[in-house]
């Protein structure tokens, strides 16, 4: 892997150990700072990318930036459902108190926090992740990060499963009906802004396009539905077949839906088997 750890300049026994752990986790060099800068780490190691320890957690550097978890719109999107405002994933996923969802492309969680906390604590939100970074990152984020004054949403954090693994395999080895929701959140074809803080996660995430394979198997695990996001006016929908999308009139984001319940009922497969 293209890749080492090390840690801030003049890091605590706690940093350190952190970094180490890190690096033992994802069978990586642990590189000890001391004086050096990331520059000449990279240089010395013949590495891009770089995993950095810090007190508030580890963050990955590369040549398009910085990554690290933070919630994003994760904590305003919460506080609107808490005011009674209207959540357009909310509403495709159908969710509950209760519910399962797998996120099949997890990134930073934002949208899975908002299903955990919907979903509260008789739900299931199981997140897979196939950057070992990402993962990496996320998991601690989720473990680790707490908002003030909103123990809710600390909770909703602590509730999601992170899996580092790639969707398609995961998926094809999933009993029937494994889930209620099945997720999808590809990395959009054409970024909606090419200057947004998710540039840096680009050179690390799964840029492969969702497949009417991954599609089928999702439709069989899941109970009630599959939901892909992407962006509004994209052709993604209907390369895979979706005709059923939500989302504001406005919004430059839209919201797929696949209804798994009419082909199960009738004892037929859903339309995505050539």
């Amino acid at each position: 892997m293209d890749l080492v750890v090390t840690t801030v300049h003049k890091p605590p026994l706690s940093v350190i150990q952190m970094a180490k752990d890190m690096a033992a986790e994802m069978s990586i060099p642990f590189v000890p700072r001391d004086r050096h800068s990331l520059a000449a780490i990279r240089e010395q190691y013949e590495v891009n990318e770089l995993i950095v320890a810090t007190a508030d957690g580890p963050i990955a550097h590369s040549e398009a930036g910085e990554y690290f978890f933070h919630l994003s719109m994760a904590e305003l999107r919460i506080k609107n459902l808490i005011n009674g405002k209207h959540d357009h994933m909310v509403t495709a996923m159908g969710l509950k108190a209760g519910m399962s969802v797998l996120d099949c492309t997890l990134g930073l969680a934002t949208d899975a926090v908002v299903a955990s906390f919907v979903t509260g604590a008789n739900g299931a939100i199981t997140g897979l992740e196939s950057s070992p970074v990402i993962a990496l990152i996320t998991r601690y984020g989720l473990q680790n990060f707490s908002v003030q004054s909103e123990a809710d949403i600390t909770s909703a954090l602590r509730r999601i499963t992170v899996d580092n693994v790639d969707y398609c395999q995961y998926l094809e080895f999933l009993p029937d009906n494994s889930f209620d929701i099945i997720y999808f959140d590809p990395m959009f074809r054409n970024p909606i802004n090419k200057s947004s803080s998710l540039k840096p996660i680009r050179t690390l995430a799964d840029m492969r396009p969702l497949t009417l394979e991954a599609i089928r198997q999702a439709c069989r695990a899941a109970k009630q539905k599959v939901v892909v996001k992407e962006a509004a006016g994209s052709s993604e929908f209907a390369r895979l077949g979706i005709v059923t999308t939500v989302g504001g009139k406005y919004s430059s984001i839209k919201y797929g839906i696949i209804d798994c319940m009419p082909e199960k009922m009738a004892g037929g497969g859903p339309p995505w088997n050539g």
